[in-house]
């Protein structure tokens, strides 16, 4: 049978969050020149829905309003609707996204928004029931009356347009810049410990998301004070996430956010990026406390990954769905009587242990927690005993049906998971993680990277999109980190190809810093320019310290002078609201207090002093590893610097002073530990 015009159209596509609604009554189109260009022939407005595959209240709306014929009837009559995956199209996302907060509303997915046949916004909203409920119009409703308004009020859309693209552009254009204080990110740091929870950790209230961004500005304090003021939300944070039913405590991993403020009850999907974030922090954190806690859970969400996020050809998935057979949870859950007739005699132990009963702790049944114990020490002897009991349960749990699992690989997702494995790798000493980041790192430049070009999405042998900024400065991390842990420099000449691409395709003049998209994408009504940070750093909050990196590996001014410019762009705006800015805030803390560790050697003699040196307790280093003979760019500190009667060397150099030469590792430790 033919497809006509007239029919859902998203069979063709890829994204498994587009494939889910290819059967819908609604007649879905795909973001592209063909649908706009059927909103303007058509003259009606565009209901633009925004989603992504392992999204519960997508799942919702998908099955209360998208598969309802009356309702798809209404949608198909009044508007072009078009369906958009927000993790392929971020850059769509973002724009919205932006227009929804400007009208006030609180932002989430699905993200529903109604536009004017040329892409414009002028109301939205996010999840919209079938029918009213407490005072609120029902979906049915909504459509009608937007409809309404459309056609016999023009002059009311027309306001909410021009006042909402106005504010879009004015923000892409927005003029911040100044000079950022030294001490702006220790202030910043100082005001957030006033709204963080000192019984649960994290920020104060419900929903809590792990803020990763955030604790780590506070860790990143801790070491330069030593005030403990500083260490101690960290450690409470990420005691209880470990410990809580946010952590998958059978398979390993974190779900997205909790929706308690306990840490209790997750919202059960599963994303790479928050898993790659805390696996970052976890590491972090562990290289000063040597923590037990934190290194079973690095170790477990690691062998998570490798087991069940590796997409064909070696690069990373993108998430693991909240829902399996319709149901939120239903994968992850379970009653005492299945844990009683799994487990047998040693079911006792594992139910006291993980807060079993049979009443339950959600809904009727039990999410496996052990928040109990989350302020105590880790006791390894208990945890080691219940390791059989959780592998027991782990394979049973496999026989279910499973969540849905997105295998499309995205570079800025990758290149989070990438470094922060190779970093995990390098500190914990463990070849096959690092070889793990490899094979990811392999499979972007390999598959995704062509013609001198990022690519942001792939899945099914297709790439799509030209990659976002915040893609190439994960992958550049993921590049910086990669040669830290191998010492190999194709890894920097790579890292430098993206800084090249990032100016010539990116970069805003006059203001500075870099828009999210290329000057060669598709066409949207702005270009987004931002330095807040969302669920993922921004470009423009990673790139300074990733710079101040490049030209201390390199002496390569270039760099240095544009990680300034990037600072002073947006230092305006740090002063006036700091609190998603941590990503920047920890570029100008690198900027600071960047520490530079020479090695001089030869090959596994300096192995112990690299290993050292992973797992020290800094908030950023860069490492040169340099045979006898070899030299520094001019402009490095240690420049001249000699190997030392013989023996492995090391240099430890804060700004434009280095210590004496240090030949013993006890030493080197030592100096390491006071250079923080």
């Amino acid at each position: 049978m033919t497809q006509t015009r007239a029919q859902n159209q998203l069979a063709s596509q890829t994204s498994p969050y587009l494939l889910q609604h290819k059967d819908n009554p609604v007649h879905w189109r795909p973001w592209g020149p063909e649908a706009l260009a059927e909103a303007k022939a058509s003259g009606k407005p565009i209901l633009l829905s925004v989603g992504y595959a392992a999204c519960h209240w997508c799942h919702v709306m998908a099955h209360e309003s998208f598969e309802n014929a009356e309702i798809a009837a209404l949608m198909n009559d009044h508007f072009i609707n078009i369906k958009v995956d927000r993790e392929e199209r971020p850059d769509i996302d973002a724009i919205y996204m932006s227009a929804l907060h400007m009208l006030g509303e609180q932002g989430g997915w699905p993200l529903s928004m109604f536009l004017t046949p040329e892409g414009e916004p002028f109301w939205g909203g996010t999840y919209f029931p079938p029918e009213p409920r407490y005072g609120r119009p029902g979906f049915p409703q909504i459509l009608q009356e937007i409809s309404r308004i459309f056609r016999e009020e023009p002059q009311k859309v027309d306001a909410n347009r021009t006042a909402l693209t106005k504010a879009l552009h004015a923000r892409s254009l927005k003029d911040a810049r100044g000079t950022p204080p030294p001490d702006l990110a220790s202030r910043v740091a100082g005001k957030l410990l006033q709204v963080m929870d000192a019984q649960n950790g994290g920020i104060q209230g419900a929903p809590k998301f792990p803020q990763t961004g955030i604790l780590t500005l506070l860790w990143r304090n801790y070491l330069h004070t030593e005030d403990e003021a500083f260490a101690a939300p960290v450690r409470k944070a990420l005691d209880h996430m470990c410990e809580g039913g946010i952590y998958d405590h059978l398979g390993g991993g974190f779900a997205r956010y909790s929706v308690d403020a306990e840490w209790l009850v997750p919202h059960f999907e599963k994303m790479l990026y928050d898993n790659a974030l805390l696996l970052d922090l976890l590491t972090l954190v562990w290289r000063t406390t040597g923590d037990a806690r934190y290194a079973a859970r690095i170790e477990e969400t690691v062998t998570w990954i490798s087991r069940e996020m590796i997409a064909e050809g070696g690069g990373f998935a993108a998430s693991l769905d909240a829902d399996s057979e319709g149901e939120e949870g239903k994968f992850y859950v379970w009653s005492q009587a299945e844990i009683d007739a799994a487990l047998g005699e040693d079911a006792a132990l594992f139910k006291q242990a993980y807060d079993i009963s049979p009443a339950g702790n959600w809904e009727g049944k039990n999410i496996p927690n052990r928040l109990h114990a989350a302020d105590a020490p880790f006791d390894t002897a208990l945890d080691e005993k219940l390791k059989p009991t959780r592998q027991t349960l782990l394979a049973l749990r496999e026989k279910r049906v499973h969540p849905g699992w997105d295998d499309k690989v995205l570079s800025d997702w990758n290149g989070l998971a990438i470094a922060a494995l190779a970093r995990a790798g390098a500190a914990f000493e463990r070849p096959d993680w690092v070889e793990l980041a490899q094979r990811a790192f392999n499979f972007i430049t390999g598959t995704m990277y062509v013609g001198g070009r990022l690519f942001h999405s792939w899945r099914q042998a297709k790439l799509q999109h030209r990659a976002m900024a915040n893609g190439l400065a994960a992958m550049i991390d993921a590049a910086l980190a990669l040669f830290k842990a191998t010492g190999a420099r194709a890894y920097i000449e790579q890292a430098e190809a993206w800084v090249e691409e990032l100016d010539t395709h990116y970069w805003a003049e006059p203001q500075g810093g870099y828009y999210f998209t290329p000057n060669d994408a598709d066409a949207l009504i702005t270009r987004i320019r931002t330095v807040q940070d969302d669920a993922t750093p921004a470009a423009n909050g990673m790139m300074p310290g990733l710079l101040i990196k490049l030209h201390a590996l390199t002496g390569k001014l270039h760099y240095l002078e544009r990680a300034d410019q990037i600072l002073a762009a947006f230092a305006g705006e740090a002063e006036q609201n700091a609190f998603p800015l941590a990503s920047f805030l920890a570029s100008l803390d690198t900027r600071l207090h960047l520490v530079q560790i020479v090695l001089i050697g030869e090959g596994e003699a300096i192995a112990p002093f690299r290993a050292a040196a992973a797992r020290a307790p800094l908030g950023d280093y860069v490492l040169e590893e340099l045979a006898p003979g070899d030299d520094l760019p001019d402009a490095h500190p240690a420049k001249g610097k000699t190997q030392h009667e013989g023996k492995p060397t090391a240099y430890i150099c804060r700004g434009d002073t280095c210590s004496l030469p240090v030949t013993e590792l006890a030493e080197f430790e030592k100096q390491l530990a006071a250079a923080r």
